[in-house]
């Protein structure tokens, strides 16, 4: 899977933390969960535009 996360942002965000290596694969992985739960929840209402109330 292509990384989902933009590390920079990530760092920009959280510029008062470390952010350890780990963190951002694990991020990924969620944003991934994320994605196909919205995508799923999509399909089930006959629709292939995902949209904010599929999060």
């Amino acid at each position: 899977m292509a990384d989902l996360v933009v590390k920079a942002a990530v760092k920009e965000e959280l510029s008062d933390m470390n952010v350890s290596a780990d963190f951002y694969e694990a991020l990924d992985e969620e944003v991934g969960e994320l994605l196909e739960d919205a995508a799923r929840r999509a399909e089930q209402n006959d629709r292939k535009t995902v949209q904010q109330r599929d999060l």
